[in-house]
């Protein structure tokens, strides 16, 4: 049985109004349980990352500006987000959360983290309601345990994976392939090893018809031997944050295809939640659900 990582430990409410969902976490995973999907055995705290795994990525200089409180408030303004003891708990327990969703997709195939895909934290810096890089730390917690040689990132949220982008624009253990929206957040684009931009209002078609032709031809070319999946849900008509225009329905089939890429190449895949906001809070929380329970009905 598949387990998945989640705590409820490290929520913290945010100013009313803030843009940031972070409700949605503990609805998701309420809702999947609610409705059978998964049992409440199946949740797994995975408590918080250890800092010789931040510092795999981040330099000592920021993670001691977290750890001690001391970041200062520019640098805040650019995470958006509060610093506290408990939010810093909060990202490490997310962080701690994809490495327990790598463990579980080596063991099964898939692992999820009904958290994490925080793509926009760079080496010495957050942003973008990033404060650790997940997905990079993550990789090097596999290219370092030697639980893998080639890891493929696949970031199809509507934002621009830039801090992962960054973090690896010069590791060829790691390809880096974000496909996201052209005038979206973040304006200024990093470099992935390949990044395809979308058009404003994208609709399905035109997303999976690309997205088809794209990854079977990454597979092949990388030889990857893990998969990090970025999820996010933004990339749906009617997000606050996203210019995309997919519907459930298309959403629901790009996770179908990712997923189904990755186990028939039998590439164990670790997903991340990564971004969602859509100005209705049942459609967010319905997409989001819709990734686990294509996950969790191709893989049990």
């Amino acid at each position: 049985m598949i387990r998945l990582a989640f705590s409820d430990k490290y929520i913290y409410e945010l100013p009313e109004g803030h843009r940031f969902p972070i409700d949605k976490y503990e609805t998701v995973k309420e809702q999947l349980v609610y409705e059978g999907t998964i049992k409440e055995s199946q949740v797994v705290d995975p408590g918080l990352v250890d800092e010789k795994w931040i510092l795999q990525v981040h330099t000592e200089k920021y993670w001691k500006s977290l750890a001690t409180l001391t970041i200062s408030e520019k640098e805040r303004k650019k995470i958006g987000l509060p610093v506290t003891e408990l939010s810093v708990k909060r990202a490490r327990n997310s962080v701690a959360g994809t490495l327990f969703a790598i463990n579980e997709a080596l063991e099964h195939g898939l692992g999820i983290n009904l958290s994490g895909g925080t793509h926009h934290a760079y080496e010495s810096h957050g942003e973008g309601f990033c404060v650790l890089n997940d997905l990079a730390i993550g990789s090097k917690y596999l290219l370092n345990q030697n639980l893998a040689t080639k890891v493929l990132i696949v970031d199809l949220d509507v934002h621009q994976g830039n801090g992962t982008a960054h973090i690896f624009r010069n590791d060829e253990s790691v390809f880096t392939f974000s496909m996201h929206g052209k005038g979206n957040y973040p304006l200024k684009k990093e470099q992935s090893d390949l990044d395809i931009e979308m058009p404003h209002n994208v609709t399905d078609d035109e997303y999976l018809a690309k997205l088809q032709t794209v990854l079977p031809y990454l597979i092949e070319k990388v030889s990857p031997d893990f998969i990090l999946y970025q999820s996010g849900v933004d990339v749906m008509e009617g997000d606050r944050l996203g210019k995309m225009a997919l519907t459930k329905e298309g959403v629901k089939l790009r996770d179908s295809f990712v997923l189904n890429c990755a186990k028939r190449n039998g590439i164990p895949v670790a997903v991340t939640m990564g971004g969602g906001y859509s100005a209705k809070f049942t459609n967010l929380v319905e997409a989001h659900c819709n990734t686990v329970r294509i996950g969790l009905n191709l893989y049990q």
